[in-house]
């Protein structure tokens, strides 16, 4: 199989790489470590607890391919503490509670620590994490946690009050680039004896591709060095079209119930928020491509409609509920531009929370005061016993009225001055404001002629 698959690369079955390049090239040392310097720069708080070997409990937090696993090993080589290393996929709480074993007896007889390092711990449920804890308290281990997910989350809160969160960010498309000109460049790990050829352009789009994943560019490279059959000199002179290959069809980071999901919707909310229709479209497909529910997004673009637009403009309402309407009707991939239409209009809305700052105010009424009965003028007397006990006593017809306003208090005695809409002065709610103005000065005046009337 391995002869008919690079038949036509110039590669003799033996000399076919059995190692992958990401772990070839691999850093040994914090010297040839890539990014991150942030935490791993000179002055980095995590480098100088490496540098003096004065390692607590950390958990190393981040997108993969940006070095967390590399770091442990690197850990590994410079500390004087006993290192242990396992996967949570592969290991379980009877491996723990063995490892927790040796560095107890490890510390009792030669004073010696332990270094545990968890890849993927957030693979352990947080009844098994609780078995850390003992010997985190104590210190007979220190943990270093690596994962991808939000620790906030998937990070029991007793073992995270215990660690040090370092927060590993997506290498810069100049950091892959260093790391790729290694790679082309290693004579003993990397591909330098293999004679690629492959422009800068070429290059930094593989760079791009990868989204800051620097395992993602470095099979990359290598898949289109492995398909590339060298010239008469020897050469191997990798093509656009070699790298279109090898990239294949990006596979979007998204996990429709993972972190990523909230940081996207939240990133598509604050730009409709902001006017941004550029942005609010971006997020959008980025949600779409990915694999999300796009009745959810309509669902928070309805939301958005009342939150975020309210009153400024009641229409932006019709247009979300008619783009969920559409995409429940037509579905995908149709119905993408239906969503796409929804955003657009609610980033170019004139914007007002009025609406959603009364809605809070009655909440917290309702909430924190008594349930007042409801005054006795506005309730419907429909038999005669309530006709007689007061119901709907001097109740005022508003249409019997000009401008259809009455001083009828329809509140109850102890909320009757509390204003809970108070319209802005962006869009249609400036007509509502004037409207209310109007009708506030109307009442005042009704409340003012029947009080002569009964005063005379």
């Amino acid at each position: 199989m391995a002869k008919e698959l690079f038949e036509n690369t110039g590669f003799p079955d033996e000399d076919l790489p059995t190692t992958p390049l990401a772990e070839r090239v691999r850093p040994r040392t914090l010297a040839e470590f890539v990014g991150q310097e942030k935490i791993l720069g000179d002055d980095g708080v995590l480098r100088r607890m490496i540098d003096e070997d004065r390692l607590s409990s950390v958990i190393l937090w981040g997108p993969p391919g940006t070095g967390k696993t590399t770091l442990a090993r690197i850990i590994a080589s410079m500390t004087s503490a006993e290192f242990i290393a396992f996967s949570a996929v592969t290991s379980g709480v009877k491996d723990v509670r063995r490892i927790m074993d040796e560095a107890a007896l490890l510390r009792s007889t030669q004073s010696l620590r332990t270094i545990l390092f968890v890849d993927e711990l957030h693979r352990f449920n947080k009844a098994q994490q609780d078995a850390f804890l003992p010997a985190v308290e104590d210190g007979t281990l220190v943990l270093i946690g690596a994962t991808t997910e939000n620790p906030s989350f998937e990070i029991n809160t007793p073992l995270l009050s215990r660690s040090k969160v370092f927060v590993f960010e997506p290498l810069s498309a100049e950091d892959v680039l260093v790391i790729l000109d290694r790679a082309l460049e290693d004579k003993d790990k990397g591909l330098a004896d293999w004679r690629p050829v492959i422009s800068k352009d070429l290059l930094k789009k593989i760079a791009d591709y990868c989204d800051g994943d620097a395992r993602i560019a470095l099979t990359t490279l290598e898949l289109a060095t492995l398909s590339c059959k060298p010239g008469k000199d020897g050469k191997r002179r990798i093509t656009p079209r070699l790298v279109e290959n090898a990239l294949g069809r990006k596979m979007l980071a998204y996990d429709k119930t993972g972190e990523e999901h909230f940081n996207l919707i939240s990133a598509l909310h604050k730009s409709m928020r902001n006017s941004d229709p550029d942005a609010s479209l971006y997020w959008l497909g980025r949600m779409l491509e990915g694999g999300e529910d796009p009745l959810y997004i309509a669902r928070r673009i309805v939301r958005f409609a009342s939150e975020d637009v309210g009153m400024a403009d009641p229409r932006a309402l019709q247009i979300a509920v008619a783009a969920q309407q559409a995409v429940h009707f037509i579905g995908l991939p149709e119905g993408n531009l239906a969503l796409a239409e929804a955003v657009v209009y609610m980033a170019t809305a004139p914007k007002s929370n009025s609406l959603y700052r009364a809605y809070q105010k009655v909440q917290d009424d309702v909430q924190r005061t008594r349930d007042e009965p409801v005054p006795m003028q506005i309730r419907n007397p429909v038999t005669r016993l309530m006709r007689e006990v007061g119901y709907g006593e001097n109740y005022k017809y508003a249409h019997e009225y000009p401008e259809a306003v009455t001083d009828l208090q329809c509140l109850p005695d102890s909320l009757a001055s509390r204003r809970y809409y108070s319209p802005g002065q962006r869009g249609f709610e400036k007509t509502i404001n004037d409207r209310i103005v109007f009708l506030d000065n109307l009442r005042r005046k009704l409340k003012k002629e029947n009080s002569d009337k009964v005063n005379s």
